[in-house]
């Protein structure tokens, strides 16, 4: 292992360990400019951590990001590389949260059906990019439930803004516009999702999307659960970014209450009616 992998996951397992609102740079003193101490929201929450699918989204490096950070938080985690774990309905009736990276790959209906049960039942998911928005591309009760799918990263890894576009929620309340150097994903977003923060692409590589406004991260319900998506995440150093972490550190914490708030009451069709 080379110095410069060796150094970033040395940061990603320090950042992770430290929790929210104590970013850890290195050469630099923790950041607590976010604001706050370690949650109590994941406290004996009980949370499903399934990984796997396309390894070019690195799905186990994130899997020693998150982890560690779960558990820091007092989470009970368990921790599956396989998705038949989805069909144990004792199990998934007995959680508090599902996240999951799991890019393309499929699902069998047992499985399927077991994840959109549980969540439709007050159990929460939350994840990011591929993980979570191109799983199971054949699936689109599945797609119905994250509330988007992506479909092109038009130029591939290169430089973009995220913008927040609600300050007020708890989830990117204090933060700002923010760099990244990554895939921007172009979406078909469902349209009745509450979109935290937004990117705009250039015509630079599809002349035909210039200036068009994409959402990055969004909440949603799904029958009585919480659904929390970040397209930020491409490869795990995507979390060295602050911002990309604390966003999915506070949108994890909030997808994990679904049993125990009342489920937030909004309505934001792009499309309004009359």
């Amino acid at each position: 292992m080379d110095q410069q992998t060796l150094a970033r996951r040395t940061f990603l397992k320090q950042t992770a360990m430290a929790g929210a609102g104590a970013i850890l740079i290195p050469g630099l003193m923790p950041n607590t400019a976010f604001g706050r101490a370690k949650s109590e929201a994941l406290k004996d929450k009980k949370v499903l951590f399934t990984w796997g699918g396309w390894k070019g989204h690195e799905p186990e490096q994130c899997r020693d990001i998150f982890v560690p950070w779960l558990e820091k938080e007092g989470a009970v985690v368990t921790v599956s590389d396989n998705l038949d774990i989805y069909t144990d309905k004792e199990l998934m009736d007995s959680l508090d949260l599902v996240v999951q990276i799991w890019t393309m790959g499929e699902i069998s209906k047992e499985q399927e059906q077991g994840l959109l049960d549980a969540v439709r039942g007050g159990v929460g998911i939350a994840g990011w990019h591929g993980g979570l928005g191109d799983s199971f591309r054949n699936n689109v009760a599945y797609q119905f439930m994250v509330g988007g799918q992506w479909v092109a990263h038009p130029g591939g890894v290169i430089d973009y803004e995220v913008n927040i576009t609600d300050a007020k929620d708890n989830v990117t309340t204090g933060l700002k516009a923010f760099k990244m150097h990554s895939e921007q994903y172009y979406m078909h977003v469902d349209p009745n999702v509450k979109v935290l923060a937004t990117t705009t692409f250039t015509g630079d590589h599809a002349e035909w999307i210039d200036g068009c406004t994409m959402p990055v991260v969004w909440k949603k319900v799904y029958g009585k659960g919480r659904v929390f998506y970040s397209s930020l995440g491409h490869v795990a150093a995507d979390f060295e970014v602050p911002e990309a972490l604390e966003i999915m550190q506070r949108g994890i914490r909030w997808a994990s209450k679904s049993k125990y708030k009342p489920l937030p009451e909004w309505r934001q069709p792009v499309y309004p009616g009359k």
